[in-house]
């Protein structure tokens, strides 16, 4: 990432590093250990580099990530008049895929990141250090989900290793627990923020260090959720050390929000899915998502879609039908977005779903359909409908919390709704928990069956992974070329660490 030290100042500075991430300014032909052949990173401190280091984490997770996310969690699916994600749609993803993506989130932002984190240390400034420890494990988490095993202790090293080893996630799980315990200890005892440091310059909370306090503990939660089947015993010990510390979890969206509605300062999603593209039908509505939000009359579905031109109704297409000739699918609903559109990097209705998951599965439920209950409230008002909320919660709402319900009923209720609040730059999540949880539920049928449940998975249309879901991506060829520690490839429907359910 190139950065001017001579403009970052203020708001602005975060609309000129987005114009730098959204377009092909990021596109890095660089070693992902690398310091990036970047002398004004070099030169920086944490006050430079930190926006710059959060815009790239956002426009590489919230931009293509979050279209390949949004297509597997099927919220989307390919338009049938075009063919820009047909390998996303069809599970035809090699190793040819997003390489772009992947070299600016290791040579961008996690590269960044090492840079705050390291400089933080040397001047014991406590605060950068708990903001970049914070962007870099939420980074590296969605990193590890993704594609499973990755550089660790050798990245970022420079000319004096251009070939880390790679390392389990499990491992770097481990070592990301680690080092926001340890920048927890730290900001625990700093002094408060200098009142006279420019606010702007923190582009997620503007130095409010309770909330990236909350922020780390949320983030936490979520590691120890994520490994719940695969490290049970573990998982719980750490989110019982947790709850027993007296830990507080975020009440307010974790976010990047400094778009504006122009070219290069745009939401990363709308600048890769629409702008780019000059166009704003490629993606249309999944029957899979589009049904459930039907069935249900969740007042959401007109801020998630749009009807095309010339129509008043919505109407998605089959998971993976983009072969079908029918004329008719050219008036398929279209994903909905806006160019100012925040990124969600952990919102405030994840945290209550993480949180009220926590309370089901350790504390016997006290508390969890409260928590619940915020969490679709929280979710609704991202859309100005949390009037509506309480109608859909309560005992004869279509969303009531299945509170004399077994454990499974209460766990499909919650990720079912978190998966509902994802789409759009956050759409990740939705595919990652269902690999989790199993949540929603795959259908036996496909979705032009009579039997068909509304919102549940199916195969696409056009699968080639003989009816098996996608688990992981493939290290892209750009890293293979440079790095012979990279492991050697394994099918896409291979489970990564956690998934043990």
């Amino acid at each position: 990432m190139r950065i001017n030290i001579n403009s970052i100042k203020g708001k602005a500075v975060a609309f000129g590093l987005a114009s730098l991430l959204t377009l092909g300014a990021c596109e890095r032909a660089l070693d992902i250990n690398q310091d990036p052949n970047n002398p004004e990173v070099g030169k920086g401190t944490p006050e430079l580099v930190f926006p710059a280091a959060v815009v790239s984490s956002a426009g590489a997770l919230g931009g293509e990530y979050a279209i390949l996310g949004g297509i597997w969690a099927q919220y989307w699916t390919q338009s049938s008049v075009s063919n820009q994600y047909r390998e996303f749609d069809s599970y035809n993803v090699t190793q040819t895929a997003l390489n772009g993506r992947f070299n600016e989130v290791f040579s961008g932002a996690l590269n960044d990141y090492h840079f705050v984190i390291k400089k933080a240390q040397e001047t014991e400034d406590w605060h950068y250090l708990l903001m970049g420890t914070v962007m870099k494990a939420y980074t590296y988490q969605l990193m590890v989900d993704l594609y499973d095993t990755l550089p660790y202790d050798e990245a970022f090293q420079g000319v004096e290793n251009l070939t880390p080893a790679y390392e389990e996630g499990y491992e770097i799980y481990k070592k990301l627990i680690a080092e926001l315990d340890n920048a927890l200890a730290m900001e625990a005892g700093a002094d408060p923020v200098d009142p006279t440091k420019d606010k702007a310059l923190d582009v997620v909370f503007r130095f409010n260090m309770d909330n990236w306090v909350k922020f780390a503990n949320t983030l936490k939660l979520k590691f120890y959720l994520r490994m719940v089947y695969a490290q049970s015993a573990e998982a719980e010990a750490g989110i019982r050390a947790m709850y027993d510390s007296g830990a507080q979890f975020l009440d307010t969206d974790a976010q990047l929000a400094i778009f504006e509605g122009t070219q290069d300062k745009s939401n990363p999603f709308f600048e890769f899915n629409f702008r780019r593209l000059n166009t704003t039908t490629n993606l249309r509505a999944s029957v899979t998502f589009l049904s459930f939000l039907q069935t249900n009359a969740d007042p959401r579905l007109s801020s998630y879609f749009s009807p095309t031109s010339g129509t008043t109704t919505y109407s998605g297409n089959h998971q993976g039908d983009y072969n079908n000739p029918d004329p008719a699918l050219a008036n398929i609903s279209v994903a909905r977005a806006t160019a100012v559109d925040p990124v969600y990097f952990i919102s405030e209705a994840e945290s209550y779903f993480l949180q009220a998951e926590a309370l089901e599965r350790y504390y016997g439920g006290v508390g969890a359909n409260e928590l619940y209950n915020s969490g679709v409230e929280a979710a609704f008002a991202q859309y100005g409908v949390e009037d509506r909320a309480a109608d859909f919660t309560a005992s004869d709402g279509v969303y009531v919390y299945p509170a004399s319900g077994d454990f499974e009923s209460k766990l499909e209720a919650i990720i079912v709704q978190k998966w509902a609040s994802f789409p759009g730059a956050h759409a990740l999540e939705g595919y990652i928990e269902k690999n989790r949880t199993g949540y929603p539920k795959t259908s036996p049928v496909y979705s032009t069956d009579i039997s068909y449940v509304p919102g549940q998975f199916v195969y696409p249309k056009n699968g080639v992974t003989g009816g098996q879901y996608p688990k992981r991506l493939i290290i892209p060829q750009d890293e293979r070329n440079r790095n012979p520690n990279v492991p050697a490839i394994v099918p896409i429907t291979t489970n990564v660490w956690w998934d043990k359910k």
